[in-house]
């Protein structure tokens, strides 16, 4: 049952992913572009944890840790860059399922890391998982499309860094506490996205002029919940788990876009939906089911002895 309590906290870092892409067509309606707010998301994000990290996180953390979560952080940062030009070049609904690629990538990460084979539940999950996603992304009714070799390759590539973050933060410097590990990770991976887009929005007046509002809620939901709710959880339930929660950010993308920026969703992309949330608990479930039978299992045992 812990681990159902640490899956919850993974699920909540994966739907606040999936507020994010309905806040930047907002924030695009409004006239800011996607430099603006994903520089303005890390920037906030980065500001957010620095003063969790000064009110109740005095650890001192060795250089070697400081090395290796900031690495870790470009990972988290590449895939925000790699996803937004996915996205520029590619439908949205051919970009997240490019994207969504990231949920076997990941089982298939662990188990090599681990040199042992996804268990059953895994291997069914990730394949309903991927009927959901070609569903819920409204693959099907785009099809016919020409679509751009370059955004598939970055699609791609962004469901690479993505997996490789999952993996790192639940493996790199564990024993660091949460708020300096995600302080680090974010330092890195604000920098990095400073270097590929220059913040002359701090300057040049974009800023007052509105786009502080949308860099709060995007620098919350996009980098402080996540961050923190992955350095608590992935550690927990294992890289390959937690790559098979992080799938519930799509179905909170499709109902943010419906409750938020008024989208209309077909049949289809429901079906799509409730696939993946079965993908997600189907092996929740199995697993607590397991549980149970090795606790009445041990049961039995000790009153037998």
């Amino acid at each position: 049952m812990n681990k159902l309590k640490f899956s919850l906290v993974v699920l909540l870092g994966a739907c606040s992913y999936g507020v994010l892409s309905s806040i930047l067509k907002i924030g695009f309606l409004n006239g800011f572009s996607f430099p603006e707010l994903l520089g303005g998301q890390y920037v906030f994000g980065w500001l957010g944890l620095l003063l969790l990290v000064i009110t109740f996180s005095r650890y001192k953390v060795s250089s070697k840790n400081i090395l290796s979560l900031l690495a870790v952080g470009i990972t988290m940062s590449l895939t925000s860059i790699f996803y937004g030009l996915s996205v520029k070049e590619l439908p949205a609904s051919i970009a997240i399922v490019l994207l969504f690629q990231f949920t076997w990538m990941g089982v298939l990460i662990e188990a090599i890391a681990n040199k042992t084979f996804p268990s059953r539940e895994k291997v069914l999950s990730i394949l309903i998982l991927f009927v959901g996603t070609v569903f819920a992304g409204g693959v099907f009714e785009g099809l016919g499309q020409q679509l751009s070799i370059k955004g598939i390759i970055f699609g791609l590539l962004a469901a690479i860094t993505f997996s490789l973050y999952i993996f790192a933060s639940g493996r790199v410097s564990t024993e660091v506490p949460i708020y300096s590990k995600s302080f680090l990770m974010t330092t890195s991976a604000t920098l990095f996205v400073c270097l590929v887009f220059p913040p002359t929005y701090l300057i040049d007046g974009t800023l007052q002029a509105g786009l502080w509002k949308y860099a709060l809620i995007l620098g919350f939901f996009g980098v402080v919940i996540p961050v923190i709710c992955f350095s608590i959880g992935v550690p927990k339930v294992g890289t390959g788990l937690g790559t098979i929660l992080g799938a519930v950010e799509l179905p909170t993308a499709v109902i943010a876009s419906i409750t938020l920026v008024h989208e209309v969703v077909s049949p289809l992309q429901w079906i799509g939906i409730i696939c993946i949330l079965s993908g997600i608990f189907i092996p929740q479930m199995l697993q607590v089911q397991k549980e149970k039978k090795q606790f009445r299992f041990r049961e039995k045992l000790q009153n037998f002895r």
